[in-house]
């Protein structure tokens, strides 16, 4: 069945309609889900304080509950609000926001949901580069940062692939046309007692480390 033909159980927004994004951050405010360019993958968003929405993000993903959730936000300063970036991950920060780098750090808010950091007292952090997710967050201030898909699946690029996969169960779509890195943050752990790279992604962990002055 195609597309045009379905009766969609949600709404088809748009990034270039100011009114659109606001809807999609009241949308947020409600506790609803949305699909949301990043500057990497198309996103699946919901406010990071509502236990509910959160749990919704793991059951639409089908995501193990052990695996936390990153957040993002749109400066440093809201970043700071809700953990400790200390001085290497404000290093880093500095030179990769907005950018596709998720630092995971200490949690500082621990109103932030208990179920999207699984009950750990850190999590992943991120300012994407895209003007639509910024703008959007902007007005909603955080945003879970995971990508649109079930765990196992392809990532997607862009609003018609999400329509074309199985994803469903969440309550909009922000379309912002194809996203520019179309490959997963990197993530650096800054937990321990040195920077671990715990996934590469667009910016490679010679660059992390070149940047930390680690080699």
């Amino acid at each position: 069945m195609s597309i045009k033909a379905e009766k969609l159980p949600f709404e088809i927004l748009k990034c270039n309609e100011a009114t659109d994004i606001r809807k999609c951050s009241l949308l947020v405010k409600d506790g609803g889900v949305i699909v949301f360019p990043t500057d990497t993958l198309y996103g699946l968003g919901c406010n990071p304080y509502n236990e509910k929405a959160v749990e919704k993000i793991f059951e639409i993903k089908n995501r193990s509950k052990t695996n936390p959730l990153p957040i993002l936000a749109s400066s440093i300063t809201d970043i700071e609000r809700i953990v400790s970036l200390g001085s290497t991950g404000m290093k880093l920060a500095q030179i990769y926001w907005p950018g596709a780098l998720t630092i995971i750090v200490p949690l500082v808010d621990q109103n932030i949901s208990y179920k999207l950091r699984a009950g750990k007292m850190s999590i992943g952090v991120r300012i994407p580069n895209n003007i639509c997710a910024l703008l959007l967050l902007r007005d909603c201030k955080y945003l879970t940062g995971t990508s649109a898909n079930k765990s196992g699946e392809a990532a997607c690029k862009s609003s018609s692939e999400v329509l074309s996969s199985s994803l469903r169960g969440f309550d909009a779509i922000l379309d912002g046309g194809t996203v520019k890195e179309r490959v997963q943050s990197t993530i650096v752990d800054l937990t321990g007692q040195s920077p671990k790279i715990s996934r590469e992604g667009a910016i490679t962990s010679q660059a992390i480390y070149t940047s930390l002055k680690m080699e």
